[in-house]
Protein backbone atom coordinates (compact mmCIF):
# COMPACT_ATOMS: atom_id res chain seq x y z
CA UNK A 1 0.00 0.00 0.00
CA UNK A 2 1.01 3.69 -0.88
CA UNK A 3 1.63 6.10 1.65
CA UNK A 4 3.42 9.11 2.02
CA UNK A 5 3.17 13.50 2.44
CA UNK A 6 4.82 15.79 0.75
CA UNK A 7 4.80 19.64 1.42
CA UNK A 8 5.83 21.98 -1.82
CA UNK A 9 6.38 25.53 -1.54
CA UNK A 10 4.05 27.76 -3.74
CA UNK A 11 7.05 29.50 -6.14
CA UNK A 12 4.80 31.69 -7.91
CA UNK A 13 0.98 33.38 -8.36
CA UNK A 14 -1.72 30.71 -10.17
CA UNK A 15 0.25 27.14 -10.31
CA UNK A 16 -1.87 24.42 -11.23
CA UNK A 17 -2.16 22.11 -8.01
CA UNK A 18 -2.70 18.76 -10.47
CA UNK A 19 0.41 19.49 -12.05
CA UNK A 20 2.40 20.20 -8.66
CA UNK A 21 1.57 17.30 -6.93
CA UNK A 22 2.13 15.35 -10.09
CA UNK A 23 5.29 16.61 -10.15
CA UNK A 24 5.94 15.66 -6.96
CA UNK A 25 4.74 12.36 -6.38
CA UNK A 26 5.97 11.53 -9.79
CA UNK A 27 7.61 7.95 -8.77
CA UNK A 28 4.19 7.14 -7.81
CA UNK A 29 2.93 7.29 -11.10
CA UNK A 30 -0.49 8.70 -9.35
CA UNK A 31 -3.49 9.32 -12.10
CA UNK A 32 -5.20 13.03 -11.99
CA UNK A 33 -8.62 10.47 -11.53
CA UNK A 34 -6.40 9.29 -8.07
CA UNK A 35 -5.15 12.86 -7.31
CA UNK A 36 -8.53 14.15 -7.37
CA UNK A 37 -10.48 11.24 -5.47
CA UNK A 38 -7.58 11.83 -2.59
CA UNK A 39 -8.43 15.71 -2.64
CA UNK A 40 -12.39 15.03 -2.69
CA UNK A 41 -11.78 12.87 0.33
CA UNK A 42 -9.93 15.50 2.44
CA UNK A 43 -5.74 14.33 1.67
CA UNK A 44 -4.96 17.92 0.70
CA UNK A 45 -4.11 21.06 2.82
CA UNK A 46 -3.29 24.73 2.06
CA UNK A 47 -1.23 26.86 4.29
CA UNK A 48 -1.73 30.59 3.66
CA UNK A 49 0.16 32.80 6.39
CA UNK A 50 -0.69 31.40 9.62
CA UNK A 51 -3.50 29.59 8.39
CA UNK A 52 -3.62 26.35 7.65
CA UNK A 53 -7.19 24.39 6.30
CA UNK A 54 -8.11 21.24 4.20
CA UNK A 55 -9.11 22.15 0.58
CA UNK A 56 -11.14 20.40 -2.44
CA UNK A 57 -11.25 22.78 -5.00
CA UNK A 58 -8.48 21.28 -7.45
CA UNK A 59 -8.73 24.72 -9.62
CA UNK A 60 -8.08 26.76 -6.19
CA UNK A 61 -6.43 30.07 -6.89
CA UNK A 62 -2.57 29.70 -5.50
CA UNK A 63 -0.16 32.23 -4.13
CA UNK A 64 3.19 33.06 -4.05
CA UNK A 65 4.19 31.68 -0.80
CA UNK A 66 1.84 29.43 -0.35
CA UNK A 67 2.51 25.53 0.98
CA UNK A 68 0.19 22.56 -0.25
CA UNK A 69 1.03 19.60 2.31
CA UNK A 70 -0.79 16.66 0.31
CA UNK A 71 -1.08 13.62 2.93
CA UNK A 72 -1.63 10.03 0.60
CA UNK A 73 -2.44 6.83 2.19
CA UNK A 74 -4.09 4.08 -0.57
CA UNK A 75 -5.16 1.95 2.82
CA UNK A 76 -7.00 5.09 4.34
CA UNK A 77 -8.21 6.34 1.05
CA UNK A 78 -9.79 2.91 0.08
CA UNK A 79 -11.85 2.79 2.88
CA UNK A 80 -15.86 3.25 2.37
CA UNK A 81 -18.02 4.68 5.08
CA UNK A 82 -20.78 3.30 7.19
CA UNK A 83 -24.25 4.79 6.26
CA UNK A 84 -25.41 7.57 8.53
CA UNK A 85 -28.74 7.84 8.48
CA UNK A 86 -30.85 11.60 9.06
CA UNK A 87 -33.27 11.86 11.94
CA UNK A 88 -33.55 15.60 11.60
CA UNK A 89 -33.11 18.49 9.47
CA UNK A 90 -33.42 21.87 11.24
CA UNK A 91 -31.72 23.40 8.46
CA UNK A 92 -29.31 25.59 10.77
CA UNK A 93 -28.16 22.17 12.43
CA UNK A 94 -29.57 18.23 11.92
CA UNK A 95 -29.33 15.19 14.29
CA UNK A 96 -28.67 11.95 12.91
CA UNK A 97 -27.46 8.31 13.68
CA UNK A 98 -23.79 7.71 13.42
CA UNK A 99 -23.19 3.83 12.89
CA UNK A 100 -20.50 1.63 14.55
CA UNK A 101 -17.43 2.31 12.60
CA UNK A 102 -18.09 5.98 11.00
CA UNK A 103 -15.61 8.91 12.88
CA UNK A 104 -16.70 12.27 14.48
CA UNK A 105 -12.95 13.40 13.59
CA UNK A 106 -11.22 13.22 10.52
CA UNK A 107 -7.17 13.03 10.28
CA UNK A 108 -5.13 14.87 8.13
CA UNK A 109 -4.85 12.11 5.80
CA UNK A 110 -8.70 12.44 5.00
CA UNK A 111 -12.03 12.98 6.80
CA UNK A 112 -13.96 10.67 4.03
CA UNK A 113 -15.12 8.49 6.63
CA UNK A 114 -16.82 11.17 9.50
CA UNK A 115 -20.49 11.86 10.55
CA UNK A 116 -19.37 15.27 9.14
CA UNK A 117 -18.99 14.65 5.51
CA UNK A 118 -21.33 12.41 5.25
CA UNK A 119 -23.60 15.44 6.47
CA UNK A 120 -22.19 18.23 4.24
CA UNK A 121 -22.52 15.19 0.98
CA UNK A 122 -25.57 13.99 1.72
CA UNK A 123 -27.80 16.86 2.74
CA UNK A 124 -29.51 19.03 0.42
CA UNK A 125 -29.27 22.01 -0.06
CA UNK A 126 -25.80 21.15 0.72
CA UNK A 127 -24.40 22.99 3.84
CA UNK A 128 -20.79 23.35 5.47
CA UNK A 129 -20.83 20.71 8.55
CA UNK A 130 -19.56 21.35 12.05
CA UNK A 131 -18.92 18.40 14.67
CA UNK A 132 -20.28 19.79 18.25
CA UNK A 133 -20.05 17.17 20.01
CA UNK A 134 -18.42 13.07 19.48
CA UNK A 135 -18.86 9.62 19.72
CA UNK A 136 -16.59 7.16 19.71
CA UNK A 137 -15.69 5.40 16.38
CA UNK A 138 -16.84 1.71 18.58
CA UNK A 139 -19.87 3.70 19.48
CA UNK A 140 -23.13 4.33 17.95
CA UNK A 141 -26.64 6.68 18.07
CA UNK A 142 -27.90 10.13 18.07
CA UNK A 143 -25.50 12.93 17.22
CA UNK A 144 -26.25 16.81 16.38
CA UNK A 145 -23.94 18.91 12.88
CA UNK A 146 -24.25 22.16 13.38
CA UNK A 147 -24.18 24.30 9.89
CA UNK A 148 -22.28 27.28 10.52
CA UNK A 149 -20.01 28.29 12.88
CA UNK A 150 -22.11 30.49 14.38
CA UNK A 151 -24.48 27.96 15.27
CA UNK A 152 -21.50 25.22 16.21
CA UNK A 153 -20.80 28.14 18.97
CA UNK A 154 -24.02 27.91 20.42
CA UNK A 155 -24.19 24.31 20.80
CA UNK A 156 -20.71 24.42 22.76
CA UNK A 157 -22.32 27.06 25.20
CA UNK A 158 -24.60 24.16 25.21
CA UNK A 159 -22.88 21.49 25.97
CA UNK A 160 -20.45 23.64 28.71
CA UNK A 161 -22.99 24.56 30.57
CA UNK A 162 -24.46 21.04 31.02
CA UNK A 163 -27.92 22.19 29.29
CA UNK A 164 -28.14 18.98 27.13
CA UNK A 165 -29.56 16.04 28.40
CA UNK A 166 -28.03 12.51 26.66
CA UNK A 167 -29.12 9.06 27.63
CA UNK A 168 -27.44 6.39 26.20
CA UNK A 169 -28.36 2.33 26.13
CA UNK A 170 -25.74 0.10 26.89
CA UNK A 171 -25.09 -3.95 27.32
CA UNK A 172 -23.34 -5.49 29.97
CA UNK A 173 -21.63 -8.53 30.90
CA UNK A 174 -23.90 -9.34 34.34
CA UNK A 175 -26.57 -9.17 36.39
CA UNK A 176 -27.58 -6.17 37.98
CA UNK A 177 -28.57 -6.96 41.95
CA UNK A 178 -32.42 -7.77 42.60
CA UNK A 179 -32.54 -4.79 45.45
CA UNK A 180 -31.52 -2.26 43.54
CA UNK A 181 -33.89 0.56 43.01
CA UNK A 182 -35.48 1.20 39.32
CA UNK A 183 -36.00 4.67 40.23
CA UNK A 184 -32.60 5.67 41.49
CA UNK A 185 -30.54 3.57 39.53
CA UNK A 186 -27.29 3.16 40.74
CA UNK A 187 -25.14 6.20 40.76
CA UNK A 188 -20.89 5.91 40.28
CA UNK A 189 -19.39 9.09 40.82
CA UNK A 190 -15.77 7.78 40.38
CA UNK A 191 -13.06 10.35 39.00
CA UNK A 192 -11.97 10.01 35.09
CA UNK A 193 -8.87 11.44 34.42
CA UNK A 194 -8.39 12.96 38.01
CA UNK A 195 -11.77 15.11 36.82
CA UNK A 196 -15.38 14.85 38.24
CA UNK A 197 -17.78 12.15 36.49
CA UNK A 198 -21.11 11.22 37.42
CA UNK A 199 -23.30 8.35 35.60
CA UNK A 200 -26.74 6.60 36.32
CA UNK A 201 -27.18 3.03 35.94
CA UNK A 202 -30.74 2.11 35.11
CA UNK A 203 -31.26 -1.70 34.79
CA UNK A 204 -34.36 -2.42 31.60
CA UNK A 205 -33.50 -6.19 30.61
CA UNK A 206 -31.91 -8.95 32.16
CA UNK A 207 -31.12 -12.41 30.83
CA UNK A 208 -29.98 -14.78 33.72
CA UNK A 209 -28.91 -17.54 31.15
CA UNK A 210 -26.68 -15.26 29.44
CA UNK A 211 -25.40 -13.15 32.20
CA UNK A 212 -26.29 -10.49 30.03
CA UNK A 213 -28.35 -6.84 31.02
CA UNK A 214 -29.77 -4.00 28.84
CA UNK A 215 -29.50 -0.99 30.37
CA UNK A 216 -29.89 2.79 30.34
CA UNK A 217 -27.09 5.27 31.38
CA UNK A 218 -27.34 9.08 32.25
CA UNK A 219 -24.39 10.83 32.43
CA UNK A 220 -24.16 14.57 33.97
CA UNK A 221 -20.32 14.98 32.61
CA UNK A 222 -18.84 13.63 29.55
CA UNK A 223 -15.10 12.36 30.35
CA UNK A 224 -13.85 10.27 27.63
CA UNK A 225 -14.96 6.82 27.65
CA UNK A 226 -16.97 7.68 30.96
CA UNK A 227 -19.51 5.16 30.06
CA UNK A 228 -17.07 2.18 29.32
CA UNK A 229 -15.15 2.82 32.14
CA UNK A 230 -18.18 3.12 35.03
CA UNK A 231 -19.44 -0.04 33.91
CA UNK A 232 -16.01 -1.55 34.51
CA UNK A 233 -15.58 -0.06 37.47
CA UNK A 234 -18.76 -1.87 39.00
CA UNK A 235 -17.88 -5.09 37.42
CA UNK A 236 -20.12 -4.86 34.71
CA UNK A 237 -18.35 -4.39 31.27
CA UNK A 238 -19.48 -3.22 28.10
CA UNK A 239 -20.17 -6.33 25.61
CA UNK A 240 -17.90 -5.59 23.13
CA UNK A 241 -15.44 -3.01 25.11
CA UNK A 242 -11.82 -4.65 23.71
CA UNK A 243 -10.47 -1.30 25.55
CA UNK A 244 -11.69 -1.13 29.20
CA UNK A 245 -13.69 -4.34 29.16
CA UNK A 246 -13.23 -7.94 30.89
CA UNK A 247 -10.71 -9.42 28.37
CA UNK A 248 -11.40 -12.90 29.44
CA UNK A 249 -14.53 -12.47 27.36
CA UNK A 250 -14.51 -14.80 24.01
CA UNK A 251 -16.74 -12.36 22.15
CA UNK A 252 -16.43 -12.76 18.11
CA UNK A 253 -14.89 -10.15 16.25
CA UNK A 254 -18.01 -9.04 14.34
CA UNK A 255 -20.19 -8.27 17.80
CA UNK A 256 -19.83 -4.03 17.97
CA UNK A 257 -19.34 -2.38 21.18
CA UNK A 258 -22.54 -2.53 22.69
CA UNK A 259 -22.87 1.68 23.68
CA UNK A 260 -25.62 3.42 21.87
CA UNK A 261 -26.70 7.01 22.43
CA UNK A 262 -31.03 7.17 21.71
CA UNK A 263 -32.04 10.27 23.37
CA UNK A 264 -31.28 13.99 23.30
CA UNK A 265 -33.17 16.95 25.13
CA UNK A 266 -31.84 20.78 24.65
CA UNK A 267 -33.50 24.04 24.32
CA UNK A 268 -33.08 25.01 20.49
CA UNK A 269 -31.19 27.87 20.22
CA UNK A 270 -32.58 29.22 17.01
CA UNK A 271 -36.54 28.53 18.18
CA UNK A 272 -35.55 28.40 22.08
CA UNK A 273 -37.93 25.26 22.29
CA UNK A 274 -37.66 22.65 24.08
CA UNK A 275 -36.25 19.09 21.77
CA UNK A 276 -36.89 15.86 22.50
CA UNK A 277 -34.62 13.26 19.77
CA UNK A 278 -35.14 9.86 20.18
CA UNK A 279 -33.53 6.94 18.57
CA UNK A 280 -36.01 5.04 16.06
CA UNK A 281 -36.37 1.41 18.03
CA UNK A 282 -35.00 -0.43 15.49
CA UNK A 283 -31.62 1.62 15.83
CA UNK A 284 -31.49 0.49 19.62
CA UNK A 285 -29.99 -2.05 20.67
CA UNK A 286 -31.78 -5.64 21.24
CA UNK A 287 -30.67 -8.14 24.26
CA UNK A 288 -32.34 -10.47 22.23
CA UNK A 289 -30.53 -10.29 19.25
CA UNK A 290 -27.14 -10.21 21.14
CA UNK A 291 -28.21 -13.50 23.14
CA UNK A 292 -29.03 -15.24 19.82
CA UNK A 293 -25.80 -13.90 17.97
CA UNK A 294 -23.73 -15.46 20.99
CA UNK A 295 -25.76 -18.66 21.41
Amino acid sequence: MIRFERHINVTADNLNILELLAQSCCEFSLSNAKLKDAINKGALWLSRGKYTQRIRKVKKSLQQHDVIHFYYDEKVLSQQPPQAQLIADLQQYSVWYKPYGLLSQGSKWSDHCTIARWAETQLLPQRPAFIVHRLDRAASGLIIIAHSKKMAQAFSQIFENHQLAKIYQIIVHGVFPDNLDKQTGLVVTTNIDDKRAKSTFFPQEVDQQAQLSLVKVNIETGRKHQIRKHAASINLPVVGDRLHGDQTKKIPETVNLQLCAVELQFTCPVSQTEKHFELPSQLTLSLTNLVKTLS
